[in-house]
């Protein structure tokens, strides 16, 4: 930074270039005009010509308005431009709306009230289009240092606080609560993800990545719903196209299925429950649930029902229902599939499973398990009362349906 000149005296023809850029440099920054002024060593009616403009005297004795020499700018045509800057400036002496400016402009009211707020002046909040623009290409060079890259008492809590297994998000929220005037030691819970993933932005330490829950050292890019891949070799019809009768329950015959996994996903059982009575239908799968599998074990349990009883199944996006068509076909029962990580859609096969691994508990071969073995269990719990029935029990009222149709 420059010294304070101890002469203070006009400069006569000498071009301050160098002292000029600085001073344009700390006012883009936020440094008021008069302490600009005094860090370069300049008069503050220089400083406030070099930023403002001036006004000088032409032949005629009139006035006119000499502008401060403008930077060379590449922005491109989208962003706000010095003449849109100067409307906005006068606009607002005038008490126009953001709203109203922005029509004029042609831009989103959210662009003129993020230009002003950001561009406005630190100290009187007064919007100067010249120092405004100055404001904009300064922050406009790329790349820019990372926040966290720029502030090593930053980057040291931040480090030390993923150290004890933080997530990005507790960090950031931790600290814009233990230092809520110090926005110097605010940062997002992207900026942190970026630091620890993004080549070329890499303020925090690599192995810093093993804290992180996942334990990824790359970020995985997500697939958009639209570029999900077909699973299935025919398209599946999802519940939304499912009958409205089977979502009020009134209707019997509608069915949830899924699949409850053994040790080493080495062995499954199928579970049924039917929505309107909670009854359950497990199904031996043995050691195995490939396709051609489920889809004989599921044609089997069908098979025991009235033809009232089978309107339709619902079932997850699981590989197991490949051949849901030739099921389908077989057993004249439409499949329904749930959207992708929705397991409410099938809110009674979940809470059924559940009650399952009480006899069948997780990392256990569930191939060891004879037919004999699942129907009994799934007898005691359709002899249980269930309060959603009025304590009647599942078997109990799909009694009453089979006496009714008889």
């Amino acid at each position: 930074m420059f010294e304070i000149r101890d002469d203070r005296r006009p400069q006569g023809p000498k071009k301050l270039r160098a002292e000029r850029q600085a001073y344009l440099d700390l006012v883009a920054r936020g440094v008021s005009t008069s302490e600009a002024c005094r860090l370069v060593g300049i008069n503050r009616k220089t400083g406030h010509r070099w930023r403002y403009g001036t006004r000088g005297s032409a032949k005629a004795g009139r006035q006119e308005t000499v502008l401060p020499a403008a930077r060379p700018s590449a922005i491109s045509g989208r962003y706000l431009s010095q003449d849109d800057r100067i409307v906005i400036a006068d606009r607002l002496r005038e008490g126009a709306s953001l709203r109203t400016i922005a029509v004029q402009l042609r831009r989103s009211p959210g662009t003129i009230s993020r230009e002003v707020r950001r561009n406005r002046h630190p100290d009187s909040g007064d919007y100067r289009p010249y120092a405004a623009q100055q404001r904009a290409e300064a922050r406009l060079p790329r790349p820019k240092t990372g926040k966290i890259a720029a502030w090593p008492q930053l980057r040291d809590r931040v480090q030390a606080m993923l150290e004890l297994k933080h997530s990005p998000e507790q960090i950031s929220r931790r600290l814009r609560r233990d230092f809520p005037e110090r926005s110097e030691l605010h940062v997002s819970h992207e900026t942190i993800y970026q630091a620890l993933y993004v080549q070329g932005r890499g303020a925090l330490r690599r192995e810093l990545t093993a804290a992180l829950r996942t334990g990824r050292a790359v970020r995985r890019p997500r697939r958009q719903p639209g570029q999900r891949q077909p699973r299935f070799t025919h398209p599946m019809v999802m519940i939304s196209d499912r009958p409205a009768e089977a979502d009020d329950r009134a209707v019997p015959g509608h069915w949830e299925g899924d699949l409850i996994i053994g040790k080493d996903n080495g062995s499954a059982i199928g579970t049924l429950v039917e929505r309107s009575t909670r009854y359950v239908l497990l199904v031996h799968l043995g050691a195995g649930r490939g396709a051609d599998r489920v889809r004989d074990g599921l044609l089997a349990a069908m098979a025991t029902l009235p033809r009232h009883l089978k309107r339709s199944l619902t079932w997850d996006q699981g590989i197991e229902m490949a051949m849901h068509r030739e099921f389908s076909i077989t057993a004249d029962m439409p499949v329904y599939f749930c959207d992708p990580h929705s397991p409410w859609q099938r809110g009674s096969n979940e809470n059924t499973n559940g009650l399952l691994r009480q006899y069948f508990p997780k990392g256990t071969d569930l191939a060891v398990h004879h037919p004999d073995d699942l129907a009994a269990v799934a007898a005691e719990l359709n002899s249980r009362p269930r309060k959603t029935l009025g304590w009647d029990t599942p078997a109990e009222r799909l009694a009453k349906l089979l006496a009714v149709t008889d």
